[in-house]
């Protein structure tokens, strides 16, 4: 036991030895608050107080999930992998795929990525012969997503006008797709298992019995669905089961724009009667000067619960302001200091270059490409959202979902069938009639082009059969060649590039089933339970109930596959490894550590955004974002 607190400061030590009670510890940036959730875990289970399948532990990134995992894993004597440690919609997927039944899904269903799901919107308004100038379609994902997390159905949307009436329409209808196809976009799972939770209260019980301890992670940037949940789960103040330790830094809320609201803090101090407030303020990343600087910053920040970061490695260099005349000047200096740097030893990828809005970006990267030096957009195109690698998904999500619109229409005629643009209107507004899939209505069609799409429906179903005793990555492998994914790219003049990313699909696939414990040769379309870790199944409630005693997960490798592919769209960076200097927007930099970091554009409607000053608050999460 003291070798697994004997690295805490006593800030750290307090709230990882805490009372079973409901916290708030307030970690200022870099003040290892990854180190004191590990810990807090590690120290409950191995003091017996709760066993793996107690806990219920939240954060914001699959990053930060699997850094969680990975720590305890070296802490703990006992294997970590069955164990609810996730993102929101990585739980909410999890509790999906136990009851999809009381859920209305399919049992496999189909997550749609932003992309998937603006894809989706744009065929829906087409269909609907909605005028797209009035009704930008991501003006619309944004409208239904927004409605989702604010915990509204299409009935509860507020009708003020007819714009806000026609948008509620086709959130209804959107609804009505979704459910045909059966998919489920990213805010549908949290969403979902609210409505779960709150309507069913035979699974609601046996959550809150099996949830002892509920650890949630950057909780600065819950949005008000996701405290709904998190209350649902932990039950109500008096008689309370589970008790709730929020880590959380209002000096870090920078996601309003998302739907994050800071208030939630002073709503959980509030509605869990909170005794225990313990704030982490020791860093460990900064020096002297430039936590002086932040502190100097945020305390202009009225609202803000207070807390001052401080140091013990010494002042560090002065913080270093420099003003330019134009941006093209600003890129200029930045060269030349970087250059400098490199000089002195640094290696390109320490150093960072850091903007406000994407947009700035285009100077500073034509400087960087004139001047020679190598650089890379963190965030840049990542690997399961580069086409060839989604044709490939959606051929995969046919097998296992033949209803999937959205992959239907992707790949229908890619490579070319000759199925042309006209044919899949007629297809569509027959599957509309019939409120069928598109691939039930093809029978409605004749000529050519439904002798064409007959040939691809052919296609899918041939493939199934082929692949029905495959391990997943020979079937992945099959579908690329079978498909003419593989051909079309090898005629292509620099098609080498995809054809190596969908060999990396394969391995892809290969590691997924290692990681995850189906093992390779498991046979990809066959359903399994997934493994967990000894301890990690509480006693459940009757099965007429909906609930497995166990985790209730029965995942094909194929389907849980898929599932990874749409959940963690945004780990794999493009380029990932290579010695670049680093560029990205203020808020992907939060977490992340460099020995030199640049700030640029630092100027009235650029940072702070012009957005801001107008917004209340604005100015606030403006200064939150710098002091990060």
């Amino acid at each position: 036991m003291s070798s697994l607190l004997h690295n805490l400061n006593p800030e750290q030590l307090a709230a990882v030895t805490l009372p079973a009670e409901n916290a708030l510890i307030l970690a200022g940036a870099g003040s290892g608050k990854t180190r004191v959730l590990t810990t807090r875990i590690a120290w409950l289970i191995s003091t017996g107080q709760v066993s793996p399948a107690g806990i219920l532990a939240v954060t914001f990134t699959n990053k930060a999930a699997k850094e969680m995992l990975s720590r305890l894993s070296a802490q703990l004597p006992i294997p970590v992998r069955g164990m609810w440690i996730g993102t929101f919609h990585g739980l909410c997927n999890r509790f999906l795929r136990a009851h999809w039944r009381e859920a209305g899904l399919p049992q496999t269903f189909q997550i749609l990525d932003i992309q998937d799901q603006l894809s989706s919107i744009k065929r829906l308004l087409k269909a609907l012969n909605v005028d797209e100038q009035r009704h930008p379609p991501k003006q619309v994902q944004w409208f239904i997503n927004g409605a989702k997390d604010g915990g509204l159905r299409p009935g509860d949307v507020e009708v003020r006008d007819q714009q806000s009436r026609q948008l509620a329409e086709i959130y209804l209808a959107y609804e009505a797709q979704c459910t045909r196809d059966g998919v489920a976009d990213f805010a549908e799972l949290l969403l979902r298992s609210y409505e779960i939770l709150r309507d069913n209260a035979a699974i609601r019980a046996h959550y809150r019995q099996r949830f002892r301890h509920i650890l949630v992670d950057e909780f600065q940037d819950t949005n008000r669905l996701q405290y709904q949940w998190l209350k649902l789960l932990a039950g109500p103040a008096e008689p309370q089961p589970a008790c709730v330790f929020a880590v959380g830094d209002d000096d870090q809320s920078i996601y309003a724009f998302r739907g994050a609201h800071a208030g939630n803090m002073d709503d959980y101090q509030r509605e869990f009667h909170v005794r225990h407030l313990i704030k982490l303020e020791r860093n460990y990343r900064s020096h002297g000067h430039i936590l002086d600087s932040a502190n100097t910053l945020i305390a202009n920040n009225a609202r803000r619960l207070g807390k001052n970061l401080r140091t013990e490695a010494g002042a560090g260099e002065p913080v270093r302001v420099f003003e330019a005349p134009s941006d093209y000047a600003e890129a200029n200096w930045l060269i030349e200091e970087i250059r400098q740097l490199l000089r002195d030893g640094l290696s390109h990828g320490e150093i960072a270059v850091l903007y406000r809005s994407n947009a700035q970006s285009r100077v500073i990267e034509g400087t960087l490409f004139n001047a020679g030096l190598p650089y890379r957009v963190y965030g840049g195109l990542r690997f399961f959202e580069r086409a060839e690698v989604k044709h490939a998904l959606a051929y995969l999500r046919l097998l296992d979902n033949p209803q999937d619109d959205t992959a239907f229409l992707r790949v229908v005629n890619f490579p070319a069938r000759g199925i042309g643009a006209r044919t899949l209107e007629h297809l569509q507004d027959a599957a509309r009639l019939r409120a069928v899939p598109l691939s039930d209505a093809v029978d409605a069609l004749g000529g050519r082009g439904a002798a064409s799409l007959q040939g691809f429906l052919d296609l899918i179903a041939q493939l199934r059969t082929q692949t029905a005793a495959m391990s997943l990555p020979d079937l992945v492998r099959q579908v690329l060649e079978a498909s003419g994914l593989n051909a079309h790219y090898r005629e292509e003049r620099d098609g080498q590039e995809r054809l190596e990313n969908l060999e990396e699909l394969v391995n892809a696939a290969a590691a997924f089933v290692t990681q995850e414990g189906f093992g390779l040769q498991a046979t990809a379309q066959q359903r399994q339970a997934l493994g967990t870790a000894p301890g990690a199944v509480a006693d459940g409630v009757d099965a007429s109930g909906g609930i497995d005693p166990a985790t209730g997960e029965t995942l094909s490798p194929l389907t849980a596959f898929l599932t990874h592919a749409a959940l963690e769209a945004g780990d794999n960076q493009a380029q990932n490894g290579q010695d670049a200097i680093q560029m990205m927007t203020v808020h992907a930099a939060k977490g992340l550590e460099f020995d030199a970091v640049f700030i640029t554009g630092l100027e009235e409607g650029l940072f702070p955004h012009e957005n801001a000053l107008n917004a209340a608050d604005g100015i606030e999460e403006e200064l939150s974002l710098i002091h990060i």
